[in-house]
C-alpha cells in the first residue's frame, strides 16, 4: 500500500498533513477540499488519534461548525466517550454551548441514549435547564430510561439545592 499525505485545516491556521495509507489521490483531494471543521470531523467519526493532532495543533476547542455545533456536541451524538474524555481535558471547553436548534451536548447525548455520556457530563457540570428552540429540556429529549432517571435525579438535587439556599436566605432576612 501506498502512503500519502492528506491536507486538512484548522479553523484559523493553514494546512497540516496527515498520513493515510491506501486511499486513492482522488480520495485524497475530494477529503482536503470537505474539512472544514477537523475537530469537529474528528468527534464525529470518533478518531481519537486525529483529535488529539487537531488539539496539539491548537485547533480552538469551542469553536462552532456551520450548524453552531461543537465538537463536544458531535462526540456526544456519536457516543464517543473516550473523544468526550479527551475533550474534558482541554482547559474552558463550554458544556452548554447551545446550536442553532438550542440543542447542547446534553440534549444529544439524552436524545441518542447515551446514559455513560449523559452521566459525564452531569458531573463536569452540564446544566439540565436550558431549552431547546422547541422549548424542550434534555430530559424532555431522553430515549432510554437510564437517561431520564439521570437527569430526573439531577434536576432533583438541583430543585432542592435551590430551596434549601432559599431557606438560607430567608433564615439570614429573619435573623435582623
Amino acid at each position: 500500500m501506498q502512503t500519502l499525505q492528506t491536507a486538512w485545516g484548522t479553523e484559523s491556521e493553514g494546512y497540516y498533513f496527515k498520513e493515510e495509507q491506501g486511499v486513492s489521490c482522488m480520495e485524497v483531494a475530494e477529503q482536503a477540499e470537505s474539512i472544514d471543521n477537523p475537530l469537529h470531523e474528528a468527534a464525529k467519526r470518533g478518531n481519537l488519534s486525529w483529535l488529539r493532532e487537531c488539539l496539539d495543533n491548537r485547533v480552538g476547542v469551542n469553536g462552532l461548525d456551520k450548524a453552531g455545533s461543537t465538537a463536544l456536541y458531535w462526540a456526544c451524538h456519536g457516543g464517543h466517550k473516550d473523544i468526550v474524555e479527551m475533550l474534558f481535558t482541554q482547559p474552558n471547553i463550554e458544556l452548554n454551548q447551545q446550536n442553532k436548534l438550542g440543542d447542547t451536548a446534553l440534549h444529544a447525548a439524552a436524545w441518542k441514549g447515551y446514559a455513560d455520556i449523559v452521566q459525564l457530563l452531569l458531573v463536569k457540570g452540564a446544566r439540565t435547564d436550558l431549552r431547546n428552540n422547541e422549548k424542550k429540556l434534555a430530559l424532555d429529549m431522553a430515549t432510554n430510561a437510564a437517561c431520564a432517571s439521570l437527569l430526573k435525579k439531577k434536576q432533583g438535587t438541583d430543585a432542592v439545592r435551590t430551596l434549601s439556599n432559599a431557606e438560607d436566605y430567608l433564615d439570614d432576612e429573619d435573623s435582623d
